[in-house]
């Protein structure tokens, strides 16, 4: 069971949110030839989303080492996390792409990945004594 009173546990989400989206974006970012014909989506969009994952998984790495992590800047990464989950369905309703079966789930599952850290990031900010004001 997760105990969302730890004061662990909001470091702990932030953490695995970095390694989650450092080892996305480094797939998508190497291997954004081989996935864009495996899921039937152009590598260009592939690339730019794996980079864009990087500086946001470094920047989770040092939030999640604080002692008490900022609670604007937890917010500030829930909300990050909550634009990325709506571009993605976004992405796959408005036509501006056309993947296949597997890049349909690839996203989705992506999608489902982070609106599940975000809302464990969620708990943990409201649960959490140590996460600082600023």
């Amino acid at each position: 069971m997760l105990n969302f009173q730890s004061p662990l546990f909001l470091r702990r989400v932030l953490l695995a949110d970095a390694a989650a989206g450092a080892a996305t974006g480094l797939l998508m970012l190497s291997g954004a030839g081989m996935l864009e014909s495996l899921l039937n989506l152009p590598a260009a969009l592939l690339k730019t989303a794996g980079a864009s994952l990087l500086p946001l998984a470094a920047f989770l790495v040092w939030l999640g080492t604080r002692k008490a992590p900022s609670r604007t800047a937890v917010w500030i990464v829930i909300a990050v996390n909550a634009v990325w989950v709506v571009e993605s369905f976004y992405l796959l309703l408005s036509g501006w792409v056309a993947p296949n079966a597997l890049g349909q789930a690839f996203i989705v599952a992506q999608a489902l990945a982070v609106a599940v850290l975000a809302e464990l990031e969620y708990f943990g900010l409201r649960r959490s004594p140590s996460a600082v004001a600023c």
